[in-house]
């Protein structure tokens, strides 16, 4: 498919032939929430942890006899069912990821670079370069985009002064080719590709 692409204040500057195998693909909201979901399941610490009974301090004596007093029957004070008793079966320190198929994970960023084709909120950048760090600039240029929650995705490095000019600003974040990802493309409203990030998509997208 045919794309304008643009500078940063929105003025057509190209145009360029994207692959419909990567961003023309019909949308599957099943795939996204599948790819969603267990990239979040590994960002998970695992850290939750509780003590059980063989943790928490205290004597495994027996608090009282066993007949004779009217009350119900106990082992130890560090049992579940006692104050300041260890937890039953509570949460232990673990990790939460798992494995996704690789062709589950490439379907993903294909429907999630296709979604934002089809809603118009892709764009394309000539290239992602500044002069000097200024997010006063960069501001100015996101008004004139009407962009407010972006993603940028540039090649394989990128520029700094780029980086830094976007750092400050409130819901943009700036990525690698190679740490473009579908979360992190569903949660931001447009997405921006410069024409190196195309490249490498289509590049890394093509052969899955």
């Amino acid at each position: 498919m045919k794309y304008d692409v643009i500078d940063l204040h929105g003025k057509k500057v190209d145009a360029i032939e994207l692959a419909d195998s990567v961003f023309g693909v019909a949308v599957r909201p099943d795939i996204l929430a599948r790819v969603v979901q267990w990239q979040l399941d590994c960002r998970r610490a695992g850290t939750h942890k509780t003590k059980d009974i063989g943790e928490v301090s205290g004597s495994g004596k027996k608090p009282f006899k066993q007949k004779g007093t009217g009350r119900a029957r106990q082992g130890q004070k560090r049992a579940p069912n006692q104050y300041h008793g260890g937890v039953a079966f509570g949460p232990v320190v673990r990790s939460h990821a798992y494995s996704l198929n690789k062709k589950i994970r490439a379907l993903g960023m294909r429907v999630a670079l296709s979604l934002k084709a089809k809603e118009n909120r892709l764009f394309i950048l000539d290239d992602m370069k500044a002069a000097k760090p200024s997010t006063a600039a960069f501001k100015k240029a996101f008004a004139a985009n009407k962009w407010g929650s972006v993603l940028f995705v540039g090649g394989e490095k990128l520029d700094d002064n780029f980086a830094l000019s976007a750092r400050n600003i409130v819901d943009v974040d700036v990525l690698p080719a190679q740490g473009a990802n579908v979360y992190d493309i569903i949660r931001r409203d447009v997405l921006v590709l410069s024409k190196d990030a195309v490249a490498k998509l289509e590049g890394r997208l093509s052969n899955d």
